[in-house]
């Protein structure tokens, strides 16, 4: 994400999101009421009727939406607003949508910024420039592809070897487990991912070592992680656990699964902790939180701005989680909001 630029007489703030996490974090600062303007394209207004009835070519523009919904495709990574045309060349009044996807600048007009939203586009722009991280989880039977973004973990394909079955290709060839699962690789991998193959026994380490063999730059560095499990599962596993490298600890997913870990042992024990948005409010204010844990849709849909600054006024610490990882869920069975504290109130 690039921050283009800032007007505080009108509110607008103009970014360029940079890639597809950058999407998932305009989605948590995006509003329904919000004036949206981007590049679009819509059929010319100087069509007659009946050329407009025979889908008129559409034209690229700019127009000024008024957003009244918003739909997020997790999956495909980009957004949809829709609303009603308030700044343009042509049909103001109509309704229009706006697709937004890397790569298109947009300005965002709000008549109230929230200090989470600004600290959000901030963050996003800071740790534009971090790798993703590629997960392989695999055993002797399937091996499973994952993608740690900073919207969450996402899993992308499962390979089975065949070696309990149908051991040949519809070629008659024998089947390559592990040639498959570089072949997926090469789709979703680049030299600048760091990748890390985990699960139980030795089949990881095969896996590394032929992967070794290949051309010097077809992957990033290549750590290998034992976990009890495979699978999505020992993904999880493996993130829980303290996630053996470095630069898992400084992925953001990384760093919200801890913490909500952290949250749920110290509740498991009646330790230093409180959940629950009136009782973290009540802990903000009275200086105790060390660590406040707050879940994204919290965020887009509570004002919790008051809560945020007594806490970094404290010298305290603002976590952001994602809704779409396991830690998340389990933040979310809390209320969406969490507190590690520094002393029991």
């Amino acid at each position: 994400m690039r921050i283009l630029g800032k007007d505080g007489s009108s509110g607008e703030v103009k970014v360029l999101p940079e890639t597809d996490d950058d999407i998932w974090h305009l989605y948590n600062v995006i509003c329904v009421g919000d004036l949206v303007t981007a590049s679009t394209t819509r059929r010319d207004e100087k069509a007659d009727d009946k050329l407009r009835a025979e889908r008129a070519e559409k034209k690229r523009m700019t127009l000024g939406v008024r957003v009244e919904k918003i739909e997020y495709d997790g999956d495909g990574l980009r957004m949809r607003l829709l609303g009603v045309i308030e700044e343009g060349p042509q049909d103001i009044g109509q309704h229009h949508t706006l697709m937004i996807e890397p790569g298109e600048p947009l300005r965002i007009g709000k008549e109230h910024w929230k200090q989470t939203q600004m600290d959000r586009l901030e963050t996003a722009a800071r740790d534009t420039v971090k790798p993703r991280i590629v997960f392989v989880s695999l055993d002797q039977d399937e091996a499973t592809v994952a993608v740690l973004r900073q919207s969450g973990l996402k899993e992308v394909v499962t390979v089975r070897s065949m070696r309990a079955g149908k051991q040949y290709d519809e070629k008659g060839k024998p089947f390559d487990y592990h040639g498959e699962i570089i072949s997926k690789l090469s789709a979703v991998a680049t030299p600048d991912m760091p990748l890390v193959l985990l699960g139980p026994g030795f089949e990881k380490e095969t896996l590394a070592d032929d992967i070794k063999r290949l051309p010097k730059g077809t992957f990033g560095s290549v750590y290998v992680q034992h976990t009890g499990q495979s699978g999505m599962v020992g993904v999880n596993e493996l993130i829980k656990s303290g996630m053996g490298a470095a630069i898992l600890r400084e992925s953001s997913v990384g760093v919200e699964m801890e913490a909500v870990e952290n949250l749920m042992t110290q509740i498991g024990k009646n330790g230093l902790a409180t959940y629950g948005p009136a009782e973290v409010a009540s802990a903000s204010e009275a200086g105790a939180v060390e660590t406040l844990l707050v879940l994204d849709s919290v965020l887009r849909e509570k004002d919790l701005d008051d809560v945020v600054r007594a806490v970094e006024n404290q010298k305290g610490r603002v976590i952001v989680v994602s809704e779409d990882h396991d830690a998340g869920r389990q933040l979310a069975s809390l209320g969406g909001v969490g507190a590690i504290l520094r002393y029991a109130v």
